[in-house]
C-alpha cells in the first residue's frame, strides 16, 4: 500500500482503500449460519471470514445520527429499528467527514493572524457515521468471555475511520484470545467545535463523547459477542492514543461505571488543549460562524445546525488546511464537565481511570509534522509559532534547551516530537507509578505512524518484516490486553523481562541490527530527554497541555 500525500499522511500513514463489503472468500459460509445478535434496538447478523477464522460484525450502529438538532450535542441512543428485521453487518461504515492537516507557514491562531477563506472542499462522507465493528474468533460466539480490546483510530481528530483497520489482524496477534471492537467518532468541525456558545446550547468535545458512548455500548453489549466487559483495554495510535489519554483523565478519573481496566497509547498525541472559552477557541468558533453567514443570527449555534453539511465540510477543510504546518485546528478543549482541567494537571494529581498502562513512542515522532523542505530555521521563532501563547522568554528558553540537538531543523523536529508526543507519554507513565510499562519503536526511520503496519499488516507491509520481531512487538500489546502485563506472553517471544517504568525508568527498545536481525532490549530512559519533558510540563499553562 502506498502512503497518501505528505499533508494527509501525517497522522494516519497506512490508510487502506477498504472495500465496501467483504470479499467472496469471506462469504463462503452461508449467511444464515452466522449468529444473529439482538441489541434491543436492532438485530445484526455478521459474516464469517473463513480465511482468518474470524466472525465480523461491520457497521453496527451505536448511536443515533448526529444530524440536525443533534449536531454538537452528546450522542443519543439509536432509535428502535427492529421493524426492518435482521440487518446484515457485512459492510464497512462510511467514515465521518474528513479534513486535511495544517499546511500554512505561520500560525493563524495568533492574534495578529486571521484564517483565510477559500472555496475548495474535500467533499467526503455523511455525518451519519457513528458505527463500530466487532470481531470475535471462530464461527460461533465464544462460550468463555474473552478480554476485549477497543481500538480508537488516529488522524489528528480530523481524519480516519474504522475501515482502515482489520480486527482480524488483532485477533491473530492475540492467538484468538480476545474480542476486538473498532469504533468511529465525529471529527474536525463536526466533533470538536469549541466556544461558549457550544457550551451553552450543546456539547463540547462531541467526538470524545462519542467514544465514551461507544465504550458504554461495549459495557452493555459486548458479552453478546463473547467479550468480557470487565476486561476491556482501550488502545489508540496518535490522536487515538490522545483519545485514550482523554478517557484516562475524564471526569476527574471517576468515570462510572469504569469503562476499561487497561490503557495502551502508541504515540500519545497531546496538542494545545485550551479552556473552551479561551481566546483561541472563541476565534475558531467565530470564524466558522462568519464563513457560514450566521453572524447576524440571533442564535448562531442554531443557525449552524441548519447549515448544509457540504457547506460545513468546505469550511472544515479550509480552516484545517489554513492551520500552521503539521498542526490541527479542531482538537479537544477543557470543557469543565467531561474534561475538567488541563490533562497534565490531572495526571500530576493522579486523577485517572484504569488500572494499568502500556505506552509506546517512536524515536522520531516530530519529523512528519515539521516542514522539512522549508523549515523555520530560527528555533525561537518556531517555538513561538507552534505555541502562540509563548512570549519571548519561553521562545528563547526553548531555543536554548534544544540548541545542542543538531541543526535548527533537527531542533524543530525534536521540539515538535517531544512536546506533543513523547513527553505526554511520560506524563501518563508517572500517573500509573506501579502498573505501567514504556516501550520505544526504533525501526528506521522510526517516524510517526511507521508502527501502525506492525499492528495492522493487512493494511501495509511492516518496514521490518521479521517474524521474530513481529511476534515480540505485537505480542507485547496482546499480552497486555489479555493479562495487563506484557511479560505474561501469549506465545514465547525474544522480548526479555520487561520491568515496569517506575522500576529504574525502564524502556523496552524494539529495533533491528545492521545485519537485519531483531534487536529487543531494555534501556534506561534518556535523562536529558526527561529534563526537557520537565520543561514542557512546567509551561503547560501556556502550551495548553
Amino acid at each position: 500500500m502506498t502512503k497518501v500525500s505528505h499533508r494527509l499522511s501525517l497522522l494516519v500513514v497506512f490508510l487502506a482503500s477498504a472495500t465496501t463489503s467483504l470479499s467472496s472468500q469471506m462469504l463462503s459460509r452461508a449467511s444464515n449460519d452466522v449468529p444473529i445478535i439482538d441489541l434491543g434496538y436492532a438485530q445484526y447478523q455478521g459474516v464469517f471470514d473463513s480465511v482468518n477464522n474470524v466472525t465480523n460484525y461491520l457497521g453496527v450502529r451505536y448511536a443515533a445520527p448526529p444530524t440536525g438538532d443533534l449536531r454538537w450535542r452528546a450522542p443519543q441512543s439509536p432509535a428502535n429499528n427492529n421493524s426492518v428485521g435482521v440487518q446484515q453487518a457485512n459492510t464497512q461504515p462510511n467514515p465521518c467527514p474528513q479534513a486535511p492537516t495544517g499546511d500554512a507557514p505561520t500560525n493563524p491562531l495568533e492574534a495578529q493572524s486571521s484564517l483565510t477563506r477559500r472555496a475548495d472542499a474535500l467533499g467526503t462522507g455523511p455525518e451519519d457515521c457513528l458505527f463500530l465493528n466487532v470481531y470475535f474468533p471462530g464461527d460461533t460466539i465464544p462460550t468463555e468471555p474473552l478480554p476485549t480490546l477497543v481500538w480508537i483510530h488516529g488522524g489528528g481528530y480530523i481524519m480516519g475511520g474504522a475501515d482502515e483497520f482489520s480486527g482480524s489482524d488483532l485477533l491473530r496477534e492475540a492467538n484468538n484470545e480476545i474480542v476486538a471492537v473498532i469504533i468511529q467518532y465525529r471529527l474536525g468541525l463536526f466533533g470538536f467545535l469549541p466556544g461558549s456558545e457550544v457550551k451553552a446550547n450543546g456539547s463540547l468535545n462531541a467526538g470524545l463523547l462519542d467514544q465514551d458512548f461507544a465504550l458504554r455500548w461495549v459495557q452493555s453489549h459486548i458479552s453478546q459477542f463473547g467479550g468480557d466487559p470487565t476486561k476491556v483495554t482501550i488502545w489508540g495510535e496518535s490522536a487515538g492514543a490522545g483519545s485514550v489519554l482523554q478517557h484516562v483523565v475524564a471526569q476527574d478519573g471517576q468515570t462510572s461505571p469504569q469503562l476499561f481496566r487497561g490503557a495502551i497509547t502508541s504515540s500519545t498525541f497531546l496538542p494545545s488543549q485550551y479552556l473552551y472559552n479561551d481566546t483561541i477557541p472563541e476565534l475558531i468558533y467565530s470564524e466558522v460562524v462568519a464563513q457560514t453567514n450566521c453572524s447576524s443570527a440571533d442564535d448562531s449555534l442554531t443557525c449552524l445546525r441548519g447549515v448544509n453539511e457540504t457547506v460545513l465540510e468546505t469550511i472544515n477543510t479550509n480552516i484545517n488546511a489554513d492551520g500552521f504546518f503539521g498542526t490541527f485546528v479542531f482538537v479537544p478543549v477543557v470543557d469543565g464537565t467531561f474534561i475538567t482541567q488541563r490533562p497534565t494537571e490531572a495526571l500530576k494529581q493522579g486523577k485517572v481511570n484504569g488500572k494499568a498502562l502500556l505506552s509506546i513512542t517512536n524515536t522520531n515522532e516530530g519529523v512528519n509534522f515539521v516542514n522539512q523542505a522549508s523549515p523555520i530555521t530560527n528555533v525561537s521563532l518556531y517555538a513561538g509559532t507552534l505555541f502562540p501563547k509563548f512570549g519571548p522568554t519561553q521562545d528563547n528558553e526553548t531555543a536554548e534547551i534544544y540548541a545542542s540537538l543538531g541543526t535548527p531543523l533537527e531542533q524543530d523536529n525534536d521540539i515538535m516530537g517531544e512536546s506533543i508526543f513523547i513527553c505526554p507519554s511520560f506524563y501518563l507513565l508517572s500517573a500509573f507509578p506501579n502498573s505501567s510499562w514504556k516501550g520505544q519503536f526504533a525501526i528506521p526511520p522510526a517516524t510517526h505512524g511507521e508502527d501502525v503496519a506492525f499492528y495492522f499488516p493487512s493494511n501495509g507491509t511492516p518496514a521490518f518484516n521479521n517474524t521474530q520481531f513481529l511476534a515480540a512487538f505485537s505480542g507485547a500489546f496482546m499480552a497486555f490486553v489479555v493479562s495487563q502485563d506484557p511479560n505474561d506472553k501469549i506465545v514465547p517471544t525474544i522480548t526479555p523481562s520487561w520491568d515496569m517504568y517506575s522500576n529504574g525508568s525502564t524502556v523496552m527498545v524494539f529495533n533491528q541490527t545492521v545485519d537485519d536481525l531483531p534487536d529487543v532490549h531494555a534501556v534506561t530512559a534518556d535523562a536529558s530527554q526527561l529534563e526537557r519533558c520537565s520543561f514542557w510540563n512546567s509551561v503547560g499553562a501556556l502550551t495548553g497541555q
